[in-house]
């Protein structure tokens, strides 16, 4: 994962690589509809879902996308809590980190998909992401 960089998301009617899906990992069944609640608060509530479970580790981002909307949906999910966005605007992406906070989610890494990532595996996406929190809190430190 050398050739994985940090890159800071504008805040522009530009459409974030990929199809229009979020990839969400970590959450449990009842904490599901919850999370629809806080997209239908970001007005995002259309943009398709695809649910992550541990069984989806070994799957890469790029097969995970291509997954209907629903998918995975009433599964319970002991990944880390994640949510990966394709194909919303950069403005969209800011408006639901925003509505996450103010519904008082539990913290979650979070990505964007991109030419590179999605060759990658959920899993090994799900590694990269941790280390980058990590190195930012010792930075913050």
């Amino acid at each position: 994962m050398n050739d994985a960089t940090f890159e800071k998301v504008g805040r522009t009617d530009t459409p974030i690589y990929g199809p229009r899906r979020l990839l969400v990992c970590g959450f449990s069944a009842p904490a599901q509809p919850k999370f629809q609640a806080v997209l239908k608060m970001a007005g995002l509530d259309n943009v398709p879902v695809v649910w992550a479970g541990a069984d989806d580790r070994d799957e890469t981002l790029a097969a995970l996308f291509d997954q209907i909307g629903g998918y995975g949906l009433g599964r319970p999910s002991d990944l880390p809590r994640a949510i990966i966005v394709a194909g919303i605007f950069e403005k969209q992406l800011h408006l639901l980190m925003s509505a996450c906070r103010q519904a008082g989610m539990k913290n979650a890494l979070w990505a964007a998909l991109t030419p590179t990532s999605q060759t990658w595996t959920l899993g090994a996406l799900l590694n990269e992401l941790a280390a980058e929190r990590d190195q930012l809190a010792a930075r913050r430190r």
